[in-house]
């Protein structure tokens, strides 16, 4: 999906109704390619959401703000110096090209006044947002573009922002329809692609519309007038096409017909709800994903450690479970001493803990005594049984880390917020894997509530987000006559059913099993197997890493992962 010059007039229109002579509150840089300004308008407080990624560059209102970093960067601080408090004058586009231009009037560090721009070049990978002076010169960019990256366009501080290259496309509202009618059927290609490379701010999606009406029985002439007829009276209508009920695939500015019934369409009020919408759990995914990446390749790097390390252990176990036939060896040159000659390289003797076996040949050191080697044989069987003793210890001490790391792994996976991340990293810290330096320690952020759920019968139900607020919740929290969930062999969250005094239900059992299943590794799974029991048969053995406990008396449900309405 491409934001298209098309929508992107219809939204420039939106943001205006709503933003004109609005002044800026706040500004928050949440990552290195997205700005977020809060405005303060007649009608209320608006938050504009700008991004520059690649994948998925666009501008609209939001009602999901990401989450701001502790500190802002640098950018954002040059922005809110530069832009808190001024008032927007116009918002500009060129034509189609996805390239909008916020236009402020600004108060300077002396008081006096500046007119000030604020760019969103929507581009795919060469999307950017850049801060412009009343001179032409770029202030700053998100993203800084020297020579040595192209020699068409440098984008640096103090240098003229030039706008990117025009491509060669026809206006469909300032230009003749017949025209760009006769530029498409002089192409080669295919109608689709004929349109997309003959039609300013087109997007493939709406191409493939036309191509599809054209086919089943409409005119190329009638379907470039309507399209032009939607931009000039702003009708139009903001639509999204879904794989399914839950999965987004693509955005337009009127209905789309070309799938039939294999996707479903779903229309929106207005284009900043259909973007927010279409973008959020996307976005939300890949942002903790960049926030936990150093978290990710830490307890990565640890499974990867602990899991070699139990292979190898388990290899030298292995070469452990010989060792009897050291003692056997040992007692039996111990019998035939005064067979053995001083110097020998070999002794055959009867092996007397086997009937009827053949003579067993003992390999010896010529150059200690048949005594000699005979200890030698023992004190090899006492290192191999005391190692034995030693790897199962170690061993043990590893699969604990390992499953461990992997809980840990698991949450991140799952975390939505950088308070999520926060909790997680004190946790490894607390525990050794990750080393606080002195001039880094900082106050613990306030720790986030369990997640909150209500059963369709009125139990709530608490999900611990990370593996030391599942102690707090097992142990703490819950009364000891009040219900525990946990997936079967598969790491996941604990979760707890408040029965208040109250018989549980069998539907407060299923649903509470279905979030735990939900909260875990199986969560993309069916028929996930669910324990529960009482809390009172729950325990935690000494020692052990924080989430490991263990039970008794439980039962076991199989579900298939279903989340309700989170109730905060």
């Amino acid at each position: 999906m491409a934001l298209d010059g098309m929508m992107l007039s219809l939204i420039k229109d939106e943001l205006l109704l709503e933003l004109k002579d609005a002044h800026i509150n706040q500004i928050h840089q949440p990552s290195k390619d997205e700005i977020v300004i809060n405005f303060r308008t007649k009608s209320g407080s608006k938050k504009l959401f700008l991004s520059c990624r690649a994948d998925c560059a666009r501008v609209h209102f939001t009602e999901n703000a990401p989450e701001n970093p502790p500190t802002p960067p640098m950018l954002c601080m040059l922005l809110r110096k530069r832009l808190c408090g001024a008032r927007l004058l116009s918002i500009r586009q060129i034509e189609f090209e996805r390239i909008l231009f916020f236009d402020f009037e600004a108060t300077n560090e002396i008081g006096d006044r500046e007119r000030l721009t604020l760019c969103i070049e929507i581009m795919g990978r060469y999307s950017n947002i850049i801060l412009i002076d009343e001179n032409g010169l770029v202030v700053d960019a998100i993203k800084r573009i020297d020579i040595t990256m192209t020699k068409d366009r440098v984008v640096l501080p103090k240098i003229e922002y030039t706008i990117p290259q025009k491509q060669d496309k026809l206006n469909i509202v300032s230009d003749s329809i017949d025209d760009i009618v006769k530029a498409v059927e002089n192409s080669e290609k295919s109608l689709e692609k004929a349109v997309l490379s003959s039609v300013q701010g087109i997007s493939p999606i709406i191409c493939r519309e036309v191509e599809h009406r054209v086919y089943k029985g409409s005119t190329l002439q009638n379907e470039l007038t309507d399209i032009a007829q939607i931009l000039n009276d702003k009708n139009s209508t903001p639509t999204m096409v879904l794989k399914d009920e839950n999965t987004p695939f693509d955005v337009a500015f009127m209905p789309i017909t070309q799938y039939g019934d294999t996707l479903i369409t779903r229309k929106f009020e207005s284009y900043s709800k259909l973007l927010d919408s279409f973008y959020y759990q996307r976005d939300m995914a890949v942002r903790m994903k960049q926030r936990s990446q150093d978290l990710h390749k830490l307890v990565s790097n640890l499974i990867e450690r602990f899991s070699k390390k139990i292979n190898i252990q388990k290899q030298e176990l292995r070469k452990c479970e010989d060792r009897e036939s050291l003692r056997i060896k040992g007692d039996l040159l111990q019998a035939n001493l005064y067979k053995i000659s001083k110097g020998a390289m070999f002794v055959e003797v009867e092996n007397f803990y086997e009937e009827n076996s053949p003579l067993l040949r003992i390999v010896l050191d010529p150059s200690i005594t048949p005594a000699q080697n005979a200890q030698k044989f023992y004190k090899a069987y006492a290192k191999a049984k005391t190692a034995e003793q030693m790897l199962k210890i170690q061993i043990e001490k590893a699969e604990l880390e390992l499953s461990y790391m992997m809980s840990v792994q698991d949450f991140l996976s799952r975390a939505t917020s950088d308070k999520e991340l926060t909790g997680i990293r004190l946790e490894l810290v607390e525990q050794g894997y990750i080393k606080e330096h002195k001039n880094q320690k900082q106050k613990a952020p306030k720790a986030l509530p369990p997640l909150e759920f209500i059963t369709s019968d009125g139990f709530t139900v608490l999900v611990g987000r990370n593996n030391k607020q599942n102690d707090q919740l097992t142990l703490k929290t819950a009364s000891k006559f009040d219900y525990w969930f946990h997936t079967k062999n598969i790491h996941g969250s604990h979760t707890i059913v408040l029965t208040e005094g109250k018989e549980i239900t069998d539907t407060a059992i299923l649903e509470a099993a279905q979030i735990c299943a939900y909260h875990s590794k199986g969560r993309d799974s069916s028929q996930v197997p669910v324990d529960y029991t009482i809390v009172k048969n729950v325990s935690k053995p000494n020692g052990a890493k924080p989430g490991k406990v263990i039970y008794v008396s439980y039962n076991t449900v199989y579900v298939t992962p279903k989340l309700p309405e989170q109730s905060e």
